[in-house]
């Protein structure tokens, strides 16, 4: 019997790229509220971004008939063909751009979408540039891949807008991928017809494929919502990524979709067959009676988000040291507390701890986030309230 020993530890040692992995703090930070509600304490909950709405019932019906019918079993790896059209109508009609089902790729959920992209895409050493703040995953997926992350800083002056200028310097010959979120998490911003148009002309220029994160594109107060497909050129080097989650509050049932060119369609369709073999039929079901049938709930919940819109920024200016923009789109106020002087985790720890109110400290969403709090109003009128007088208490 062979008894050498190596310097290796005993047990299951992770690989070193999972060194590199990041996570997402809200549900770190909702772990810790529920351990503080489990020792009987009322949290007040502003740190997760989820609808506060159940399903509409159409959705839930159509789901649960879809269990009754029959459709428990696999389906092709990019999805119900049926289902895949009626998302490319959606988007189609929606966004005034041209995509058939064949663009289509179904995912468990939207957050594959980023992570098929990169894989299909980015190289070990290739450079991907992102918003700061911006989506923690976004950066924590492209350090996975030994790729190098290159954040462009979204500026408060500029309303948390992309800017030109800023992302022009960060281009340079190993840009492989740039990814942009409207409206925008954790900011609310929404890019406007101008910064579309500027951002799709460097793109094109440049060959640059850029990953359209648009989860929140219902979730819009004024005007409608704009995609960089449709700029010259961009048709050939966008892939949007949107679902069911925010829109339809269907978190649980993880459904979402990207939208590319056919030939990377098919690439990623290959993806979900070595990962997810497929996304659950019967969830598919749902889904396409979400998009295709009765949208008057999904219309009160915008416009219940738009008044806790008014009513949040207005508490948040009322506390003394704390400035607020206005958010254009998704349910996300981006609080200034600069003037405070203190380091927004351990502030966001104290709120928590103390006043039992959660929120998240702006650098859970990078380093461009020192200086910010956010807070989801995806929450009912009157825990907004008290959770913003909690928050009043603490910072005074």
């Amino acid at each position: 019997m062979d008894t050498t020993t190596t310097s290796r530890a005993r047990g299951l040692q992770p690989a070193e790229r999972m060194s590199r992995l990041g996570t997402e703090s809200a549900f770190e930070v909702l772990a810790a509220a529920r351990a503080l509600e489990a020792q009987g304490h009322h949290v007040v909950h502003l740190e997760i971004g989820e609808p506060d709405f159940d399903t509409p019932k159409n959705i839930v019906d159509a789901g649960i008939k879809a269990l009754k019918d029959g459709w428990t079993h696999y389906g092709p790896s990019a999805g119900l063909p049926d289902v895949r059209d009626a998302i490319a109508k959606d988007v189609s009609k929606r966004r005034g751009i041209k995509v058939d089902a064949e663009n289509v790729v179904i995912t468990p959920g939207a957050k594959p979408v980023m992570f098929y992209t990169m894989l299909d895409l980015v190289e070990s050493g290739d450079e991907v540039i992102y918003p700061d703040p911006g989506f923690p995953i976004y950066e924590s997926l492209v350090k996975f891949l030994e790729a190098t992350p290159v954040p462009v800083l979204l500026k408060e002056e500029n309303d948390f807008r992309l800017d030109v200028g800023e992302l022009l310097d960060k281009v340079t010959d190993r840009t492989r991928l740039l990814i942009i979120n409207s409206p925008h998490n954790p900011t609310g911003s929404v890019l406007t017809a101008a910064d579309l148009e500027a951002i799709g002309k460097v793109c094109s220029e440049r060959n640059i494929p850029v990953l359209a994160d648009e989860i929140y594109s219902r979730i819009i107060y004024d005007g409608e919502h704009r995609s960089i497909w449709s700029e010259p050129g961009m048709d050939e080097l966008t892939i949007i990524l949107d679902g069911m989650s925010k829109t339809y509050a269907m978190t649980g049932w993880r459904l979402g979709y990207g939208v590319m060119p056919e030939a990377m369609a098919k690439r990623v369709a290959q993806l979900m067959t070595n990962s997810n073999s497929c996304t659950a039929s019967f969830s598919q079901r749902a889904l396409m009676e979400g998009l295709t049938g009765d949208q008057s709930d999904v219309d009160r919940m915008v416009s219940t988000f738009k008044s806790r819109r008014e009513l949040v920024v207005k508490l948040l200016n009322d506390i003394p040291g704390v400035s607020c923009r206005m958010p254009a789109g998704a349910f996300y106020a981006f609080a200034n507390v600069k003037s405070l002087g203190r380091n927004v985790k351990e502030l966001a720890d104290d709120l928590l701890q103390k006043h039992k109110v959660a929120t998240l400290g702006g650098t859970a969403f990078g380093d461009g986030g020192e200086g910010y709090l956010r807070l989801s109003y995806a929450a009912s009128e009157a825990d907004l309230r008290e959770g913003i007088a909690r928050i009043a208490r603490g910072l005074a």
